[in-house]
């Protein structure tokens, strides 16, 4: 009984000084409010995160641009105040304008993480801004310019923005400025509602999906075809705090936003399908460019981002020493 005993404390004493490594938190905030499907998507990827990593590393959300303004938030995952943000890259452009590489692809992140496209970013990220490049979430979700009236068109087919007084955000301005030649007004997400209401602006760009879930639907009633630019949203984590995290954290972290990359890729392909179709449903009319006007059309979206890229690229260390590479691995011949 005595030695029984004895091995008993011996194993409790093991158990007691044995240390007991905590879970490792990040804190993280989004771009948008909750019921956008892009945060919705984030908050999938948490959840995934918070389940696997049950133990080991947990993702702690602490709100969105009510909590941190959505322009604020990259500048705030490079200075420590949260640990990471689901974000726009265009909101960061001045710091890393390779991101508009994402802006311009015709492909998704699946492409370019296979091609050592996605580690290349990561990298660039870390060496500008000192961020932890995880993943480009929700790509190859294309977008439109959506009106309130109907579009005109000249002779040759190319559209008119005389009288158009058209919403803008950074992601777009270069082709709104130097392809279409309008003077976009800069406006929030979170404000386009009531800007539309109240006939500030008549016009918007804004991706295939949620545009209902924005109620933006409630006034434009026109979209303009071909579609052109993919998403650039994405998680971006502070480096110091990713350096610190223990091994077996940054691979479930890593692991999970692998994943998230290429599940929500697939499932937003569907899902723009069955919101536009929804959108056609309810009544909205599709103005479709045709011949040279459509090729023009989509070439200068594509062409002015990238002409936004270069100068910006040129002025910082590295020059354009990945400008060729990046759009070749963010582009599908």
């Amino acid at each position: 009984m005595k030695k029984s005993l004895f091995s008993a404390m011996t194993v409790m004493a093991a158990l007691v000084s044995s240390p007991v490594l905590a879970v490792e938190t990040v804190t993280a905030v989004h771009a948008f409010p909750p019921n956008l499907v892009y945060t919705q998507s984030f908050l999938e990827f948490v959840d995934k995160v918070n389940k696997r990593g049950e133990g080991v590393v947990q993702i702690q959300v602490r709100g969105g641009p009510e909590v941190i303004g959505l322009p604020q938030q990259p500048d705030a995952v490079r200075n420590g105040v949260v640990d990471m943000a689901y974000t726009a890259a265009s909101f960061y452009g001045g710091t890393v304008p390779e991101r508009d590489v994402m802006v311009a692809s015709n492909t998704d992140a699946r492409y370019a993480r296979e091609n050592g496209g996605m580690d290349l970013m990561n990298k660039i990220h870390q060496d500008k801004m000192g961020v932890y490049h995880l993943g480009w979430f929700d790509s190859g979700v294309k977008y439109n310019l959506y009106t309130i009236n109907e579009p005109k068109l000249d002779a040759e087919g190319n559209l008119l923005i005389d009288g158009v007084r058209l919403r803008s955000n950074p992601v777009y301005d270069a082709f709104f400025r130097d392809v279409l030649g309008a003077e976009p007004i800069s406006i929030p997400t979170p404000e386009v509602y009531a800007a539309l209401e109240r006939g500030v602006v008549n016009a918007t760009g804004w991706t295939q999906i949620g545009l209902k879930d924005l109620n933006w639907d409630r006034f434009v009633k026109y979209r303009i075809n071909p579609a052109f630019f993919s998403t650039d949203m994405g998680v971006i984590v502070n480096l110091d705090r990713w350096n610190k995290l223990s091994e077996p954290a940054k691979k479930i972290l890593q692991e999970v936003a692998i994943e998230h990359e290429r599940d929500s890729a697939a499932k937003f392909a569907e899902q723009s399908k069955e919101e536009l179709a929804a959108l056609d449903a309810n009544g909205m009319k599709v103005i479709d460019l045709q011949g040279p006007a459509a090729e023009k059309y989509a070439k200068g979206a594509r062409e002015a981002t990238w002409n936004r890229m270069r100068p910006l690229m040129e002025k910082q260390p590295g020059g354009l020493e990945n400008y060729d590479i990046l759009i070749e691995k963010f582009n599908r011949p």
